[in-house]
This record gives structure tokens, sequence and C-alpha cells, in this order.
């Protein structure tokens, strides 16, 4: 009885397992960074948007690499909305526009009941912006040179309204290395790039809050981030109030464009994965999908491999099938390190990180049930 039931969970694992493998290679070869802007583009001019809540350590630097994200010809302002920081934030980026015209420092008005930070501060900065695209970089991210430009020209290429990429993304810590890089995986994993690109269904709405350009017309078109006052996870409603207008959205490959370093640290990165999950993965719609594809999909063939281990031995067919379940997503994860440049260890320990990643949505998921606030840069949310 022990040996046919691991040997059935093993096969189980593997049915589950194959599907996001074989759509990430699928989709690998849909997700490709943009080239340079197209001739037929034209000039260019865009307006880097970015919102800052206590940012002394790294808004420096954020915004001077912006202002070398233009190509030739692209007339780049960088405007930083200072909101109501606690620290020297706004001295910085007023310091660098005595050195150089293109930016410019914008304070926030109060914070409106009923919004979230980021969302208030990134419509803020799109109704201060002066031309018409409209560029949104998280305070972390620095982009490359070159890099908003050739966005620019990925925007003008698809037709779409609103594109988004995910930056490379910069790890230190072991936490960081097994979590933050399963962002690729579940991504291309699990969305059909295709069929997104093929429909404006909000269904197959997705992006990345690190980047997200628009044309202004398009933006305010949708209602822009007051569509979304109230949510946490502008990566995944941002896109979804777009389509809802009728507008199309895309995805590129941002790697070369841009990077970011998310969290630093075990606990900054569990907090910060919580904050949002309730909205993604940890909904009340998707925590129970979520946790059978991947508990079981990643996760459940090594769990079984040592159990087979134990009770039956390394040459029994529950031991075999336990591995054949866990190649696919151990493959998907060593495909990210050479394209995506991640970590490699984070590979490895991918069964690990899912584990970790489905306990944090539990968490949250179980914070929202109990009607317990969350915290994040000195203000508490109630999640759904």
């Amino acid at each position: 009885m022990i040996f046919t039931t691991l040997a059935w969970l093993s096969i189980v694992s593997l049915v589950l397992a194959l599907p996001p493998c074989l759509l990430f290679f699928r989709n690998l070869r849909a997700y490709l960074p943009p080239g340079e802007p197209p001739a037929t583009l034209g000039p260019i001019s865009i307006s880097v948007l970015i919102p800052a809540r206590d940012e002394e350590a790294g808004i420096e630097e954020a915004v001077r690499s912006a202002l070398q994200s233009g190509c030739a010809g692209t007339e780049l302002e960088v405007v930083v909305l200072d909101d109501h920081s606690s620290d020297r934030t706004a001295e910085r980026v007023r310091a660098l526009s005595l050195l150089d015209a293109r930016v410019r420092l914008e304070l926030a008005p109060p914070l409106p009941a009923g919004w979230c930070g980021k969302q208030h501060a990134c419509w803020v900065l799109a109704q201060r912006a002066r031309h018409g695209l409209l560029l949104w970089v998280d305070a972390d991210v620095r982009l490359e040179p070159g890099g908003a430009s050739r966005l620019a020209g990925f925007l003008h290429v698809s037709g779409a309204g609103l594109v988004s990429g995910v930056p490379r993304q910069l790890t230190g810590t072991l936490s960081e290395k097994m979590l933050i890089t399963l962002i690729h995986f579940v991504l291309l994993g699990f969305l059909p790039l295709d069929r997104m690109r093929k429909s404006t269904s909000p269904a197959y709405a997705s992006g990345c809050g690190q980047l997200f350009l628009a044309s202004k017309e398009a933006y305010f078109q949708a209602g822009g981030h007051a569509a979304i006052r109230a949510t946490l996870h502008d990566g995944i409603h941002l896109p979804r109030a777009f389509r809802q207008a009728g507008l199309a959205t895309d995805l590129c490959d941002a790697t070369p464009l841009a990077s970011c370093r998310m969290y630093h640290g075990a606990v900054q990165t569990w907090r910060g994965l919580a904050k949002n999950a309730t909205e993604g993965l940890g909904s009340n719609r998707m925590i129970v999908p979520a946790t059978v594809l991947l508990g079981l999909g990643q996760v459940g063939p090594w769990v079984v491999m040592v159990m087979a281990w134990i009770l039956e031995g390394p040459g029994s067919l529950a031991f075999a099938l336990g591995w054949l379940g866990g190649f696919p997503g151990l493959f998907i994860r060593l495909a990210g390190v050479a394209r995506f440049r991640q970590s490699a260890l984070g590979a490895v320990l991918h069964p690990i990180g899912v584990a970790l990643l489905l306990t944090i949505q539990w968490q949250a998921r179980l914070m929202a049930w109990l009607g317990m606030r969350f915290a994040w840069r000195g203000r508490s949310y109630f999640q759904n």
C-alpha cells in the first residue's frame, strides 16, 4: 500500500509539473528583450516617474541611472515625488535638480482616504508629467543606458497602451535567492503570452510593478492608478485596468533594460512578498489552486523521493518517478539562471523556495481572514 501510494503521488506530481515547464519554454521564444527603437518611432519624449518614501540611501543612484536611460535624441525628464519621507530623500533630489535641469522634485499631497500610498504617488506623478510617455520605476530600480528608449520602442512596436517587464533581479541573501528569483517561474510558467497578446481580456493581465511604461493618452483613458487606488498589487491590477478599458498590454524581457534589488534580507523579503499576497496567489480564489499546482507539482516530487528513499530505497519505482517529477521545475530554474542572470543556488533550492512562497501566501491569507492590518512603509492596510 505504501509503495502504491508513493508511486501514484509521483505520477500526480509529474502531471502537474509538466505543463508549467512546457509553457515556460514556449514563452521564452516570445518573452524577448526589446532592440533599439525603430526609426519610424521618431523623437521620443519620456517622463521617468519615481515615487519615493524614505529612499535616502538609494535615490541618487536611481535618478542618475534614469538620466542615462535615453538613446541619442530622446528627451527625458526625471520626476521624483517625495511621499512624506522622514529622511533626507527630498534634500538629495533637490541637490541633483540644481546640477541637472532634467531632474524635478515634487512633494506629495496628503494621502486621501481609501488610497494605497504608492498608487496615489504614481497618480500624482502622472498628472505632473510633461511628456507623452510615462515611465514609472520604483526607487530601487536602476535603468540601464538606453533602457527607457528601448522600452519606448517596444511600446510602439507592440501597439499596446501599457508595457512592462521584469528587470534583472539582484539578490544577496539566501532567502532572496530562493524567493525573489521565482518571479520568472511564476510569470512564464503560468501565463500564456500568445493568448495574452491576442486578447484584451483582463484574465491575462500581468506586469511588474517595478517597471511600467504607458502613453499618457492611454493611461488616462484607462483611469490610471486612480482605477486601482486601494490595491497594493499594481503588477496585476494596473494592466487589468487597461484591459478593462479595451486597451492591450504587453510584456518584454527587461533583464538588459534595468536591475532591481527588491529587498534586503529574510525579514524584509518575507514581509515584502506578504504585503500584496492576498491580491495574487494568496487570494481567496487562487490560494487552493496555487497550493495544489505548486505544492504537488514543485515540492511534491522531492518529498516523495525522500519518503521513497527511506521506505523503499533508491532503486524503487516511486523514487524514480519522484525524480522524474522534480526534473521539470529544476530544468526551468536552471534555464532562468542562464537567461535572466539569476542565482544558481536559488535554482537548486527551488522546491524549498516554492514551499516558503506558499507559506507566505497562507500567512497573508490567514491574516486577511482574521481582519488583521498589514504595516508597510509606515502605513497600515487591511488585506482583502
